[in-house]
Formats: structure tokens, C-alpha cells, sequence
């Protein structure tokens, strides 16, 4: 795995040499081509000027940012350098908190933290089993790419993860949602709700996590590749009901079907990777 960032995590007079890397597997992600409809030729991508329509090149392109209509100030490169700050290499704890604080909105992107190298490996240890054991979460800023961020960390199992956390004011407020004021649930609709939430609860473990529409898009890729016929799920119509005999119905459905959920193996998915990835070199052989 490989590092994306080097540098410390420093909480008062405790500094750690650490690694970060991406905890998102960006392999999985299945990408196309734009092609020109007449011969499959690949599309380029013209940066164009809306205004005079000429193609602009890299070096003629600036940053501005619009202050009024049709007004805007240019932002050189030495600009931003200006606004740098000195956290570019340390991850500063500002403080732990309750995961329960933290708002799931908050939560973006994950990364990995490892130790940097093996006389690190002790305090990182320490860390991640005073968070673990705490149940308290830091909270700290870094800078990444020129910009400074609000990082969560947290213990998970034998190591530390990170999150990159959105600012409180770039969430909406869901009392903004539309219909959400003064509604009341009806009591015994809400107790058949209850006893239906209970006899579907489980163990996480147990829910079968997977992409299944990115498996279904690599299945028709393969058909299309083979030049077979691409079979449509069609989904029937359900008849509309109240929903106090759609809540009993649930119930009792619940009732006599719960047994425990099989965990996908991967072969299918693996078998249809390794027939398109065997297709791509045949294609460039």
C-alpha cells in the first residue's frame, strides 16, 4: 500500500510519525471511454473560452474568482502561497470528543494511519489503544494539498483511521426539507412499526454489503463483449395498500422467512473481472 502523506500526529507534548493512505479502493471503479458514435474515435476534452470561443491553453488559464456579475479578481499561484499555514506536515489534536457528538453528516472521506516506521510503531500502539479504550475520538487540522482540513481519528481494530470531516456550514439543515413540520405518528401504527423493526433486527456482519448494480454492469459488459443478448430485470408493479395491513403482512412475512443471510464468496464477481480484464489484453495484444 502506498503512502499518500508523511508527516506526525501531535497531541500536546506527544508527537508520532505517521503515514496516511487511501482507504478507498479506486480499482473497483468501473470507468468508459467517450467515443464518437460514427467510428469509436475517443472524444478530447477542448478547453474552450466562453466568450471569444477560442481553445485556451494550460498556461494561458487563470484562477478568478466572481465577486459581482460578469466582475471578477484574479488569483495569482503566489496568491494562495501567501495563505499557506505551518500545519502542512502535522496533524494537530485539538481535542477528543464522544463519537456520539459528532454529527454522521460531518463524516467524508476515509484514509488509513500507519506508524512511520518501527521506533514509531510504539506510540502509534499507545494511541490506538488509549482511543479504543476511551471511546473518545480526536480531533485535529492538516494540511493537504494546499488546504487545510478537519481530520477525525478514530481506533479501528489493531489501527487508526481517519476522516476527513465537512465543515458544519457546508451541510444543509434537514428542517429545510419540505414537509417535515408537524408530523405526528399514529400510536398504533407506530407500535406495529416497532415490532417490525424488531424482527428484522440482525448483526451487521449478517447484511450482505456489495455494489450489486456494478455487478450487473459488468455481467453486460461481458454479454456485450461475447455479443449476447442483454436480459431486463423487469420490476412488477406492487398493488398499493394502507399501511397498517402492509405493517401486519411485513410482520408475519418476517416471521416465517427470517434465517440468516449467505455472505457473497466473490467467485462470479471474480470470474467476470478476470474475463474482462483477459479480454483487454487480447484487445492490445
Amino acid at each position: 500500500m502506498r503512502a499518500i502523506w508523511k508527516g506526525h500526529i501531535r497531541f500536546s507534548l506527544v508527537t508520532i510519525p505517521v503515514r496516511i493512505y487511501n482507504a478507498i479502493e479506486t480499482s473497483e471503479t468501473l470507468r468508459f471511454n467517450q467515443l464518437h458514435k460514427e467510428d469509436n474515435g475517443p472524444i478530447g476534452y477542448d478547453k474552450k473560452c466562453k466568450k471569444c470561443n477560442e481553445v485556451v491553453k494550460n498556461e494561458d488559464i487563470v484562477k478568478g474568482y466572481k465577486y459581482e456579475p460578469d466582475q471578477y479578481v484574479i488569483i495569482e499561484n503566489e496568491d494562495f502561497d501567501k495563505v499557506k499555514l505551518k500545519s502542512t506536515k502535522i496533524i494537530e489534536i485539538e481535542g477528543f470528543v464522544d463519537a456520539s457528538e459528532v454529527p454522521h453528516t460531518l463524516f467524508n472521506t476515509p484514509y488509513f494511519a500507519g506508524p512511520d516506521g518501527e521506533v514509531a510503531a510504539k506510540a502509534y500502539t499507545l494511541l490506538c489503544q488509549t482511543l479504543k479504550k476511551s471511546g473518545k475520538m480526536g480531533i485535529g487540522r492538516v494540511v493537504l494539498r494546499d488546504r487545510e482540513i478537519v481530520m477525525l481519528m478514530t481506533a479501528q481494530e489493531n489501527g487508526i483511521m481517519l476522516y476527513r470531516l465537512r465543515y458544519p456550514k457546508e451541510v444543509r439543515n434537514i428542517q429545510d426539507v419540505p414537509l417535515l413540520d408537524g408530523m405526528v405518528a399514529n400510536p398504533d401504527e407506530l407500535k406495529l412499526a416497532q415490532t417490525l423493526v424488531d424482527s428484522m433486527t440482525t448483526s451487521f456482519d449478517k447484511i450482505e454489503l456489495k455494489d450489486r448494480y456494478k455487478d450487473a454492469l459488468r455481467d453486460m459488459i461481458v454479454a456485450k463483449i461475447d455479443g449476447q443478448e442483454v436480459v431486463t430485470v423487469v420490476e412488477e408493479e406492487k398493488p398499493v395498500v394502507d399501511i397498517m395491513t402492509a405493517l401486519k403482512a411485513s410482520i408475519d412475512q418476517a416471521k416465517d422467512e427470517k434465517k440468516p443471510m449467505k455472505k457473497a464468496t466473490g467467485k462470479k464477481k471474480d470470474a467476470t473481472a478476470a474475463k474482462l480484464s483477459k479480454t483487454k489484453k487480447q484487445k492490445t495484444a
